[in-house]
């Protein structure tokens, strides 16, 4: 008994030996905290993810020891040391590393144009990408602005401006070859194409440089170019000429309409407003209610006849 009363009078002392121990430690980290995050802008205590005390309070509780029948002691409450365990594990207020938002704002905002940056089919048909000696990767390296994705230079709005479909055997440029009309200089050597490529080239009005195989005349004939070179394995065609003003013909296009580019060597003939039809000669707008009205008409009037015709053979089957 005289070993029981010993302890219950000496535990109080060491138990609050310990909450002191306990509180000098918080107060010491909270000092280190404030010295670290002076410069750094950490984050404020409301955006902690867990209450915290005032600096320097501690959860205290009386309690007695059970059937100990000693005086009420000082003992460290479990919520107390479940704080510490939480500061630990999630370090919050003016000492805790700050986290670098803009960094990561910046890398994901990155990453959201490279994915919404839709590169057009026609960059992809050939595989590989533009050689650093090609005529289109260095214009595209002239401009800051421009970059290199598979075959094509593209601006910061995905429009093609340089296409490089050199060596990729093509015997024809394919159906995806129009998304391309906005290129200015388009390299098509080294592959095996038909001959003749006026047709090829509707709607290339911005197209100032085009290399083609040797044996590939370039579109729309020498008139349609300011200068056309020879080489040992390229035909180089430069400068592309507006028709338009060009010709001599002063009555290319009718009275009512007027001539605009449409590639090397084409040229189209647009109605002015108010006006339509052959030779822009109709005055006023487009009758699209009597137009519509009568096709329709006549398409229904010959389904009904041929499906009198179809029933009547099957009766008589």
């Amino acid at each position: 008994m005289e070993w029981h009363r010993d302890t219950a009078e000496t535990r109080p002392r060491r138990l609050g030996a310990r909450a002191e121990g306990v509180k000098e430690r918080r107060q010491g980290g909270l000092q280190r905290g404030k010295s670290r995050g002076s410069g750094r802008g950490a984050l404020t205590s409301a955006s902690c993810p867990y209450p915290q005390p005032a600096p320097g309070q501690l959860a205290l509780s009386a309690t007695p020891l059970p059937g100990s029948g000693a005086e009420p002691h000082t003992q460290v409450s479990r919520a107390a040391e479940k704080d510490e365990g939480r500061e630990k594990m999630f370090p919050c207020g003016p000492g805790s590393p700050s986290i670098p938002v803009p960094w990561a704002a910046a890398l994901l905002l990155a990453l959201g144009v490279e994915r919404a940056l839709a590169i057009p089919e026609i960059c992809i048909q050939c595989p590989g990408s533009v050689q650093n000696l090609s005529k289109v990767a260095l214009y595209c390296k002239q401009t800051p602005e421009l970059m290199l994705h598979a075959r094509c230079c593209l601006n910061q709005k995905g429009t093609i401006l340089g296409l490089d479909l050199q060596n990729c055997s093509l015997k024809d440029l394919g159906l995806n070859f129009p998304q391309a009309h906005t290129a200015i200089i388009i390299d098509l050597q080294a592959n095996p194409l038909k001959h003749d490529l006026s047709d090829t080239f509707h709607g290339f009005t911005q197209l100032q440089t085009l290399i083609l195989p040797q044996d590939v005349n370039c579109p729309g004939g020498i008139n349609a170019w300011n200068t056309v070179t020879l080489y040992t394995n390229n035909q180089t065609c430069l400068g592309q000429r507006n028709l338009c003003n060009s010709t001599r013909d002063a009555e290319i296009c009718p009275e009512n309409g007027s001539c605009v580019p449409d590639g090397p060597g084409l040229l189209l003939c647009v109605c002015a407003d108010g006006f339509h039809g052959y030779k822009c000669m109709r005055q006023g707008s487009f009758p699209l209610l009597m137009f519509f009205g009568i096709l329709g008409s006549t398409t229904l009037s010959i389904s009904i006849l041929l499906w009198g015709t179809q029933r009547r053979k099957a009766k008589a089957s």
